[in-house]
């Protein structure tokens, strides 16, 4: 659980990570790492499900972009008001296939929005008007700033990784990631009694291992 919550909490590669366990007397390689932060990361995030708030009815929705093994991958995220990452899809194409899946797998897990921001992107546009259409669209100038920005976040975190080379790899990572941001922001009743701000996660991760 310390090697998993140092990778997706700090800007580490897996090396990083073996080395720092090494300087702590635990020899690990840093393919057993990678091996860790891919089995237990899902099973975290669902052992936290139940204490997590609900998302707010206002989203924001955008759309990023990064590489895995050399390849352009598209990253739909949805942010709620408040800051709370409300979920991330990792897509070969931005059309509106991948628009659809995003929404259909977000709203499984959360009750309709009243309001979804996002730019100009018809795809986008198609597929609220599809599976949301009492919500209110809005495209306005600036609006959709708050998710653009919070991308800056993500694409920090991933640029000293170097095993995204599977799209599985990279949604299970990027999953992760915005689990840890949600901890970090108070997103869940998790780490409540910790007696620092700074030992929050640390505490946070302590309460998920009886569960998983």
């Amino acid at each position: 659980m310390l090697a998993v919550r140092w990778y997706l909490r700090y800007g580490l590669s897996y090396r990083d990570v073996e080395e720092l366990l090494y300087e702590r007397g635990i020899e690990v390689d840093h393919v057993t790492i990678y091996r860790w932060v891919q089995r237990f990361t899902p099973l975290l995030i669902d052992a936290a499900r139940p204490r997590r708030h609900a998302v707010s009815n206002r989203w924001f929705v955008d759309e990023t972009y990064f590489k895995i093994a050399g390849t352009w991958r598209y990253v739909y995220r949805a942010v709620d008001q408040h800051g709370q990452v409300i979920d991330v899809f990792v897509s070969k194409r931005r059309n509106i296939p991948a628009a659809r899946a995003f929404f259909k797998t977000t709203l499984l897990a959360n009750d309709e929005p009243v309001e979804v921001v996002t730019d100009l992107a018809q795809a986008l546009e198609t597929v609220i008007e599809e599976q949301l259409p009492k919500a209110f669209h809005n495209t306005g100038q600036y609006a959709n700033n708050r998710v653009e920005c919070d991308h800056g976040r993500l694409k920090s975190r991933l640029r000293p990784m170097r095993g995204l080379k599977t799209d599985r790899t990279a949604s299970i990572v990027i999953s992760g990631h915005a689990f840890i941001q949600n901890l970090r922001r108070g997103h869940y009743e998790l780490g409540t009694d910790a007696t620092n701000q700074h030992l929050k996660i640390t505490a946070a991760f302590a309460e998920l291992v009886d569960l998983i």
